[in-house]
């Protein structure tokens, strides 16, 4: 009875928490197809460029406090108050070191406008600190349809200043605006909807024992997030704006997927695998459910999206974008194996095991690092496809500790969800043949769809696989509650 309570709860977060990230990712993306329409490549870029540092900054937003309050067992009001007011601080202090530093990112990119938009968006990592704890709060006690509304509310205001002032002329300020507009009304409607609030109470020594367990994802954060930006820097500085807008632009649509799928999994997955810890072989059935059923569901999304990229790209943001095709395919297939990276970290984390999380990062980003260096003066596309090489790597490097820790390797992991990969990959190549018949591009895209629809589900059912009719038991009460309606 138990099991079944846990996974009805975990199955209902998880529902609430993709149809957050698909509501938000999909008016952002309609926003996006507008701003690429208004906006040229290089306005687009120019953000890109700032975008490099915030984002790194605002890894000190969470300081890695927020995770080890979701894994600690008996987390209290004193604990979740000092964690509020230790983040507050070191948010004011990242923004104003952002601050001072903007003028050098101006004169490093050679564009005095850097100056005062990188001050303009940098207001994010404080206004961000603010919901840091509140979001910490929603996933500790699996309340996601809290982070439904404060997200869709955010994104869709957010997106009607965006465009508005993308026609207006602002130009790249015009994705300043969504930005920070975006975390200011996310932080309201969670500071709203969310009733906890932090009380005059602070504990040095609370903070100290959350912090042996933060830091060393603060430091992985960190090392992940400089060097996933590391690309971006290069490209910024190295070859042009526009270069780095079509490597972003690539980035975003398979981005679309992998997030909803991906984030609404692993967010719920800490917190509920934390609560069974101490039970190895429950949190192993997790972690094998949950990289099984997440490569089924999203490997035909990012073999789709690879096969129809060409016509996809010029129906929605026009010829003026066809050289981020290659990148939207590279980014497909890296995005494709990510189930297998967050699920295993999700249950390393868990298990109170933040030291090999940075471990496991150092290792990746040298091998990654290297990669880097070696194509950093051939050409863009080829940084690209070192990351093929790297993704590889990593995942091996991910799975690693759990082949001691859950008896759950890489070999294992792989056999699990080969089915579901080779499915996918013959479900795009079955689409190829549309192309030929030179169609419109929304004839193309629509019949693309459809094939690959028919093929893959056709497949699953042929080859009797089991992650199909796993899908189908979860969605089935579902959909059987909204037809009795």
């Amino acid at each position: 009875m138990e099991d079944n309570q846990l996974k009805t709860k975990t199955l209902n977060n998880m529902i609430w928490r993709f149809a957050e990230r698909c509501g938000a990712q999909g008016v952002a993306f309609v926003v996006s197809v507008v701003l690429a329409r208004l906006l040229t490549p290089t306005e687009y870029g120019t953000v890109a460029l700032i975008t490099v540092f915030t984002t790194i900054f605002q890894v000190f937003v969470d300081s890695g406090m927020g995770n080890a309050l979701i894994q600690k067992k008996n987390a209290d009001q004193l604990d979740f108050s000092s964690v509020f007011y230790f983040n507050i601080v070191m948010c004011l202090i990242a923004y104003a070191i952002l601050f001072m530093i903007a003028p050098l990112i101006a004169v490093f990119y050679g564009d005095p406008s850097l100056t005062s938009m990188t001050r303009v968006v940098g207001l994010t990592i404080v206004i961000a600190g603010l919901k840091n704890i509140q979001q910490a709060y929603v996933s500790r006690h699996l309340m996601f349809r809290k982070f439904f509304f404060a997200t869709i509310g955010g994104t869709v205001v957010a997106g009607i200043v965006g465009v508005a002032m993308a026609y207006m002329g602002f130009g790249a300020w015009a994705i300043v605006a969504q930005q920070v507009i975006n975390t200011s009304i996310d932080t309201i409607i969670l500071y709203i909807t969310v009733k906890w609030r932090p009380t005059r109470e602070f504990s040095f020594e609370r903070l100290k024992g959350l912090f042996r367990f933060g830091w060393k994802l603060l430091a992985s954060s960190l090392i992940d997030t400089v060097y996933n930006d590391l690309r971006q820097l290069i490209i910024g500085k190295i070859y042009t704006s526009e270069d780095l807008a079509y490597y972003n632009k690539g980035k975003q649509f398979p981005n679309l997927a992998v997030t909803n799928i991906n984030s609404s999994i692993s967010s719920v997955l800490l917190p509920v695998m934390s609560s069974e810890q101490e039970d190895r072989d429950r949190v192993r059935n997790m972690l094998h459910r949950s990289i099984k059923t997440s490569t089924y569901i999203m490997a035909p999304m990012m073999m789709g999206i690879a096969f129809v990229a060409e016509p996809l790209v010029r129906l929605l943001l026009t010829e003026k974008w066809l050289p981020c095709v290659l990148y939207i395919r590279i980014f497909c297939i890296t995005y494709m194996f990510y189930p297998i990276h967050t699920a295993n970290l999700s249950a390393i984390n868990a298990m109170g095991r933040s030291d090999l999380n940075l471990k496991l990062e150092i290792e990746k980003k040298c091998v990654g690092l290297t990669a880097v260096l070696i194509t950093m003066w051939i050409s863009v596309e080829a940084m690209a496809y070192s990351m093929l090489v790297t993704s590889v790597m990593s995942q091996i490097i991910n799975s690693w500790p759990n082949r001691k820790l859950l008896h759950y390797g890489y070999l294992q992991q792989l056999k699990d969800i080969l089915p579901g990969i080779i499915l996918a990959v013959f479900m795009g190549f079955s689409t190829l043949p549309v192309t030929w018949l030179g169609l419109p591009d929304i004839a193309t895209l629509v019949l693309q769809v459809i094939i690959g629809v028919v093929v893959y589900i056709g497949g699953s059912v042929l080859f009797k696989l089991d992650s199909f009719y796993y899908v189908l038991d979860m969605v089935k009460p579902y959909i059987m509650r909204f037809f009795r309606k």
